[in-house]
């Protein structure tokens, strides 16, 4: 390629930023609320379910991604989804390979191995970042993905339309003590206060040894 070709796909901007990561984040941020609780008996995962036409299903923002994982998303849908297609494949692989169920370490990793594939070549990188939770050998686990391949591990977590405020009511309710049904209710606040409405939110939730499940909740 040719350095005027090059300069056509400037990775750098004038801060050293990457000027494609900097868009993809952009577009996360015009994306749903999304949020992700853990504690050490439970993690929950939760997104707003924003309004469609009314002859059109609601899109699902919760994923089972295995027996013992589930993720969220905010951001472009097709870049969810297909994210959400590469954590299940990686998943897969691993049961047939090994005859065991990943842990959720690994499968941040590979993911964050992916996304950071993207920024570095001259493409588009996925306008996505992703929530990933599950119980393993380790206990529960709640993890965050970005799409430069940045990843998070922690207790709380806020993606999406107006996350710091959303962050910011998370932070501040936070108990580890906390039961589920308090977790699933913080969720439902810092969505909620983030977006100055009561919206339809989907919830995940994984506990030690059972199955990844979501529910769906109307908080008028």
């Amino acid at each position: 390629m040719s350095e005027s070709q090059g300069n056509r796909f400037p990775f750098y901007g004038p801060q050293g930023r990457l000027v494609l990561v900097d868009s993809a984040l952009e577009a996360v941020n015009r994306g749903s609320t999304t949020i992700g609780i853990k504690t050490p008996d439970f993690a929950v995962i939760a997104s707003q379910i924003k309004p469609t036409h009314p002859l059109m299903e609601p899109s699902e923002k919760i994923f089972p991604v295995d027996f013992h994982i589930g993720a969220t998303g905010a951001g472009y849908i097709g870049d969810i989804l297909q994210l959400i297609d590469t954590l299940r494949l990686e998943s897969q692989k691993h049961r047939l390979t090994y005859e065991t169920p990943i842990d959720v370490d690994s499968l941040a990793k590979h993911l964050s191995s992916f996304l950071h594939n993207y920024t570095t070549y001259a493409v588009r990188p996925q306008a996505a970042s992703i929530i990933i939770s599950g119980d393993d050998q380790t206990g529960i686990q709640l993890y965050q993905v970005d799409p430069s391949g940045t990843f998070f591990r922690g207790s709380g977590f806020a993606i999406g339309q107006s996350s710091d405020t959303a962050l910011d009511v998370i932070t501040k309710g936070y108990n580890k003590n906390m039961n589920l049904e308090q977790a699933i209710e913080l969720g439902r606040a810092a969505i909620e206060k983030a977006l100055g409405e009561k919206p339809i939110v989907e919830t995940g939730i994984i506990e030690p040894g059972k199955a990844f499940r979501k529910i769906r909740t109307d908080n008028s």
